[in-house]
């Protein structure tokens, strides 16, 4: 086998139109003639009859189609592991990353997909100040070094001053689409996602979360009390609330949404029954309610001592819920001078063993803003709470995060960081015993700290700076093993963009050019994750050296139940793999440069080989 005939690393993420037309040819290959999506024919399979006719109701904005298109293209950047400022990289499970979000979201798309358990987002509100995310569709990752300071407008690698549009709504709803998009992407099937917003973009986020998620997932508009007393700085009305849009991937996965018990409300069980050993103590709670719409079916008399009792206004319960209670004794009655009132036992715990849980519920009085900054304020000191302006609690991030509490293992997902409120709820929880395995991942633009603020006078350069020290704060206090820091980073992996003479000569330059597919100054450990990266490997995969005694370095990357080997030198022979003992099953990675003919074709034959 010819060695440029071999099966390569890709040089980039996923294209998204790809991608879904894969999963769609997967689901209705009838829906597809001559390798096209067939509207016409799909439509005809969901029995939705084809007709001409006035357009439908959708929601949509200036730019929606650029957004689309951004969504769509592929990126060539990649993350490169940071040890420096890490705690404990090789055994942690926790994972920070700097570097601009639909980036890093398409980077991680194929090692995150269906993963994620929940996701907690605050992106900016749109309050008419400038932001940092204007996408560019021709290059992104080009946009994002140049914004961070890393490149010039001249492509120089150097610091720049970038310039900033004014928000409007069409640019915030373009920046949110894709991400949005993406994050759906990366929800398990019983999946989660809350996002806090403001008055400002409320009511266009929930169109826009219906168009992504469906309007048949969503849970719940939370309205979230953030402030007490007056408002003295207020012109007109004083605003106290915010608001947590709450998406299922799929509501129909969702069997409830709970809360940890809370062992303060233990107390109010103090009953016993002969169902004590298996359900515990019970309570009582009135059967009757005057809180619902009439409803004729939950109007009926009880018979208890020969007598009917009948509700004032209706029974919480249907007739044969009712009758099969009193026959397992879960019902109680007590007689006073108006007659009859029933009640009904609520156990501690379920058939199953599980303690009764909490709601959430659609009020949330606070925990209030001014919490947000003492939390600050014991990290960075006393005066230093406004080091990140307006922090969300991570009290108030950990009651949401404790919604997936049941789970054995969770993934929680923030790629709007910002000072690190979601990975200190995680943390927060690790060291109070939470009874799920949380890993957190989260992402922070390098956005730069400005002249005059508390944390430029800190000598915090980047808010991903302040990030990480919170995070390394919350790691000693909680006692966790640590974290894996990344950053954003173009690829180490040359692409071929053709030339623009088609003349011998230059097609040889550029060949010539190509000899090596690794970029001027490539770094080991870097390229190792880039590939991993874009073989599906986690953020938590496992990197070690291999002891195979002198000649060529080899290293292992397993990830839960698969791994590959690979070699980075620049000439390998038989000899020096065959120790490997590679099979069909095992996948082996080199640069095609160190490989002859000759070796190329056995190693295709006896693994998975590809190459750089």
């Amino acid at each position: 086998m010819n060695r440029q005939d071999l099966p390569r690393v890709d040089s980039e993420t996923p294209n998204q139109r790809e991608e879904l037309i894969a999963r769609l040819k997967a689901s209705v290959p009838e829906a597809f003639s001559d390798g096209k999506l067939d509207v016409e024919a799909l439509q005809t399979l969901l029995g939705d009859k084809v007709e001409d006719g006035p357009e439908r109701f959708t929601f949509t904005w200036a730019g929606k189609r650029d957004a689309m298109a951004m969504l769509q293209a592929p990126s060539s950047a990649t993350l490169a592991p940071d040890p420096e400022n890490s705690i404990n990289f090789d055994e942690s499970q926790h994972v920070f990353i700097e570097g601009e979000n639909l980036e890093v979201l398409k980077v991680l798309y194929r090692s995150y997909f269906g993963r994620v358990k929940l996701i907690y987002i605050d992106p900016p509100y749109n309050t008419g100040k400038e932001f940092i995310y204007p996408d560019n569709f021709a290059d992104p990752l080009d946009h994002y070094l140049k914004l961070t300071g890393q490149r010039t407008e001249d492509g120089d690698d150097t610091t720049s001053k970038t310039e900033t549009a004014g928000r409007l709504h069409s640019g915030w709803l373009s920046m949110m689409y894709p991400r949005l998009s993406l994050a759906r992407q990366f929800l398990a099937e019983d999946g989660l996602i809350f996002v806090s917003i403001d008055d400002h973009e409320a009511p266009n986020l929930r169109r826009l979360m219906e168009l992504v998620f469906g309007e048949e997932n969503f849970f719940a508009q939370l309205v979230w009390k953030k402030a007490y007393g007056g408002g003295a700085k207020a012109k007109h009305i004083v605003g106290h609330h915010e608001y947590i849009m709450c998406f299922a991937k799929s509501k129909a996965a969702i069997t409830k949404i709970d809360l940890p018990p809370n062992p303060e409300t233990r107390k109010y069980y103090r009953f016993k029954d002969e169902k004590f050993e298996k359900l515990g103590p019970y309570r009582t709670q009135p059967l009757w309610t005057n809180s619902m719409d009439d409803r004729e079916n939950l109007r009926y008399p009880i018979t208890h001592e020969d007598e009917e009792i009948w509700p004032e206004k209706q029974w919480q319960w249907s007739r044969e819920r009712v009758e099969q209670a009193q026959k397992d004794n879960e019902l109680e009655f007590l007689k006073g001078d108006d007659g009859w009132s029933v009640y009904y036992k609520q156990y501690l715990y379920d058939e199953n063993g599980d303690e009764r849980a909490a709601k959430l519920y659609s009020l949330q009085d606070g925990p209030y803003t001014q919490k947000g900054t003492d939390e600050l304020e014991e990290i960075f000191g006393d005066e230093n709470g406004k080091v990140f302006p307006f922090p969300k609690p991570s009290t108030l991030l950990k009651k949401l995060i404790s919604s997936v509490w049941r789970s054995q293992e969770a993934i929680i997902m923030d790629f709007f960081a910002g000072s690190g409120s979601t990975a200190q709820a995680v943390l927060s929880l690790e060291g109070e015993g939470f009874p799920a395995k949380l890993k957190f991942l989260t992402v922070q633009m390098a956005e730069q700290a400005e002249d005059g603020t508390r944390a430029a006078a800190l000598g915090y350069k980047t808010i991903p700076d302040i990030t990480r020290d919170r995070i390394k704060w919350n790691v000693d206090k909680h006692g966790a093993v640590g974290f894996r820091a990344f950053r954003l980073q173009p690829s180490n992996l040359k692409k071929w963009s053709g030339v623009e003479a088609k003349d011998p000569d230059t097609y040889a330059a550029q060949l010539e050019a190509f000899t090596d597919s690794l970029a001027p100054g490539w770094q080991l450990q870097d390229v190792i994750w880039e590939v991993a990266l874009r073989e599906g490997y986690s953020l938590t995969a496992k990197v070690e050296e291999l002891d195979m005694g002198s000649g060529p370095t080899f290293w292992r990357v397993s990830d839960e139940d698969r791994s590959f080997t690979i070699c980075l030198d620049e000439a390998l022979s038989l000899d020096a793999v065959a120790p490997l003992g590679l099979t069909k099953d095992d996948m082996f990675v080199c640069r095609d440069t160190a490989l002859d003919d000759t070796l190329a074709a056995n190693l295709a034959l006896q693994c998975r080989l590809k190459v750089i």
